[in-house]
């Protein structure tokens, strides 16, 4: 049976991160803390979906607008892209029509896939700018510039690797019974497909976007998002306002 209240999953979640970011801890064992609360807020996903699919007052589609401020404005936004698409919501880049820069972000999803991508995105964002700061730009880099462009879109690609891979592992081990008659695919698949029409409707014609990279920093960018914590949700600050704007 599913749970009334998915969200103790949550607090599990900040519980193992506080254990993680401990004095004392060693390497080992914070990755160990940290991969543990990847996994249980994949597992908060999939519950919240079935409970819904019992109960729909639960977990309604919804949007949100994101503005997504420089620098690296379009890597920000890759990266909210590539969450958002992991946990089962869909992002849209709008024009900006004021006189301000950097992009502005239509996602779209269930309240609790948009309260997830808002966990992980703001923490995420975070440890991006930490991991950048402190970067070392080798001395052959032709662009320093260049280099730190291409380790971001390397963090980000091996972060959202990681978020998809343990969307994928909740899914497939889910050992909750089927809800009105629909195993845990059915139901997922039924959530993407809403999600993809609620977007379709707004915007009816979009294109894709691509990232390109020139630098060198990709692979050591990649490295450091393999070591990330993707399932913080002790975010401090205005940060943790980035989805309610």
């Amino acid at each position: 049976m599913i749970a009334d209240n998915p969200g103790a999953l949550l607090e599990r979640v900040r519980k193992l991160l506080a254990k993680a970011e401990a004095e004392g801890v060693t390497p080992a064992e914070a990755e160990a803390l940290t991969a543990k609360a990847a996994e249980l807020m994949a597992r908060y996903g999939i519950d919240r979906a079935l409970l819904a699919a019992a109960k729909p007052q639960t977990d309604r589609p919804a949007s949100r607008i994101v503005d997504v401020d420089n620098p690296w404005s379009q890597i920000k936004a890759h990266l909210l892209g590539g969450l958002a698409s992991a946990i089962r919501c869909a992002c849209v880049q709008l024009p900006r029509t004021d006189t301000g820069t950097g992009t502005r972000i239509h996602v779209f999803g269930y309240a609790s896939d948009l309260e997830r991508a808002e966990i992980l995105y703001t923490s995420l964002l975070i440890q991006m700018a930490h991991g950048l700061v402190a970067v070392e730009v080798p001395a052959m880099a032709r662009s320093p510039r260049a280099y730190r462009r291409s380790w971001l879109l390397g963090f980000t690609s091996a972060v959202v690797a990681r978020v998809q891979a343990a969307e994928q592992r909740a899914a497939a081990t889910a050992t909750h019974e089927p809800v009105t008659g629909k195993s845990t695919a059915l139901v997922l698949a039924d959530r993407a497909l809403v999600v993809r029409r609620q977007c379709e409707q707004a915007y009816p014609v979009t294109r894709k976007m691509r990232l390109t990279y020139t630098g060198s920093g990709y692979r050591d960018g990649y490295s450091e998002g393999q070591r990330a914590d993707v399932g913080s949700a002790r975010v401090k600050g205005t940060a943790n306002r980035a989805l309610t704007r």
